[in-house]
């Protein structure tokens, strides 16, 4: 083993062991789990721990190179048209090769089947979405274009969408679409694109406009599945509740889990193929890499496939039975109360076991010289998703309709832009999209299905259990943005403070 996967996967079990041990804890008191789904979640939590390690240890020699390497060539050759063809390109192709996709599709198939594409035509409105918005905010980048502006107008079109044309059974999925989108693959690709492109820009902004690609590309999904629902004529879209596997043996343990690599195996491996062609396509048309930087890039995506692989293997074979278990018992218990807390608890220690939320925090702690540190990075986000959480448990308990927590809450981040230094901004947005992963859409969202189950019955569960990963996408954007105008109080404390020893020193030498 390198040195360096030991510490990718040594900063990973950091991340999982606290919703290790809550998991295990909740086992032995409030939700008591049959000996099959525990032995299924301890395997999931050692799958996650080299899992996240072995990808993250991926994004940084392959994902992150290419992506810094194509944003700057593309924007170097001055020609609007080929950066607005490759951003549309790319952004297809990487939307093609996020896993977490499936998942959404899965869930709104009563409304794909009216249709000859099945659930790829999700999947196809999706990508569609994704790669109209990243030309949209490559452009930005270079005609300079303020983040916020384009930020309220294509907000403002996806809820008028959804008070005027779209049934309110689907306002939650839609929103659900951005979080979802801007998954493990996603992420690293779009940021380091970011990066590459705002490198070659000489002014003071540069560093500024490099975030806010994942923002809206987070978008774009968003408007994308409402004008699906508007196209299909979605009314009463209903989720089918499936039954847990039964697991009695270790052979059923074994099972599962070979049933779980062969399948993830071949699911990830079509993913990241566009993704290797596109690469080999660029290399051989400018010659970038030399031989040594191409092994290493290769390896680079060795440790993602099997990384990936590993992770949503834990995941969804692991995770998501014990989230669905845990939340239809903790509903029968003091009337669904303790959702609350408890869903809090998770929510603030399962943002660090996303793995693009350690990519995005490298890249805001090097981008910013250090002066925004990934451990201030890690305590805003998981404030946030923890306010986030708790209040997608609330709204289980109480059945408010989704809107009275969005609308509100996207008012608040979007005026907080006039306050918030322009670079905090990006950050903030794109938090939104990585903050909401794999771990949200196979734990947390599960654990909301089943208190939803349990509480409300199935009817209930597409307006009311879905929408929670919209409200952790949402909670950074205000979280961050505060981090971010304490950030500028501060900078510009130590900065008056500063001028005014200057004052004195002068006023001292003139005496």
């Amino acid at each position: 083993m390198t040195k360096a996967l030991r510490d990718k996967i040594i900063e990973s079990l950091t991340s999982i062991l606290p919703i290790a041990l809550i998991v295990f804890a909740l086992s032995i008191t409030f939700t008591p789990l049959d000996s099959g789904t525990f032995v299924l979640f301890t395997i999931g939590v050692f799958l996650l721990i080299v899992g996240m390690g072995c990808f993250t240890l991926g994004a940084d020699m392959s994902m992150l190179v290419i992506g810094e390497k194509i944003g700057s060539s593309m924007t170097r050759s001055r020609k609007i048209w080929l950066i607005a063809f490759l951003s549309f390109i790319i952004g297809i192709i990487v939307t093609l090769a996020e896993p977490d996709l499936q998942i959404l599709a899965e869930q709104v198939k009563d409304v794909a089947e009216k249709t000859i594409l099945g659930n790829y035509l999700l999947i196809i409105t999706v990508a569609g979405g994704v790669g109209i918005f990243l030309t949209i905010a490559m452009l930005r980048i270079v005609f300079r274009i303020r983040l916020s502006i384009i930020l309220m107008v294509f907000y403002v079109a996806a809820f008028v969408l959804c008070f005027c044309f779209v049934d309110p059974g689907f306002w939650a999925v839609s929103f659900d679409a951005g979080g979802v989108t801007t998954g493990p693959m996603t992420v690293p690709f779009i940021m380091s694109l970011g990066v590459g492109v705002a490198s070659i820009r000489s002014d003071k902004k540069g560093q500024d406009d490099s975030f806010g690609l994942v923002a809206l590309s987070s978008v774009g999904p968003i408007i994308a599945v409402l004008i699906l629902g508007i196209v299909c004529g979605a009314e009463n879209v209903e989720y089918v509740v499936e039954e847990l596997t039964v697991v009695n043996t270790t052979r059923d343990v074994l099972w599962n889990y070979l049933h779980g690599f062969g399948d993830y195996s071949i699911e990830v491996a079509i993913a990241i193929s566009p993704i290797i062609a596109f690469f080999l396509i660029f290399q051989l048309a400018t010659r970038s890499f030399h031989k040594k930087q191409l092994m290493r890039i290769l390896f680079g995506f060795l440790y993602t496939f099997v990384g990936l692989v590993m992770f949503l293997s834990g995941a969804n074979v692991g995770f998501m039975p014990v989230g669905r278990r845990i939340g239809e018992i903790l509903a029968e218990l003091w009337g669904g109360w303790l959702l609350i807390p408890i869903g809090m608890l998770i929510g603030y220690f399962v943002v660090a076991a996303e793995p693009a939320v350690h990519v995005l925090n490298k890249q805001v702690e090097r981008m910013s010289a250090g002066a925004i540190s990934s451990s201030a990075m890690k305590k805003g986000l998981c404030i946030g998703v923890c306010i986030a959480i708790g209040l997608a448990m609330l709204r289980i308990l109480t059945g408010i309709n989704i809107m009275w927590i969005l609308v509100p809450g996207y008012v608040i981040a979007l005026g907080l832009t006039f306050f918030t230094p322009p670079l905090f901004t990006g950050i903030a947005f794109d938090s939104g999209g990585v903050a909401s992963g794999a771990m949200v859409s196979s734990f947390v969202l599960p654990m909301a299905i089943g208190a939803c189950n349990a509480l409300l019955g199935g009817e209930a569960i597409m307006t009311q259990a879905f929408g929670c990963v919209a409200f952790v996408a949402l909670a950074p954007l205000i979280s961050i943005q505060v981090l971010g105008i304490r950030y500028k109080h501060k900078t510009g404390k130590i900065k008056r403070n500063f001028l005014a020893v200057e004052d004195r020193i002068l006023e001292y030498t003139v005496d």
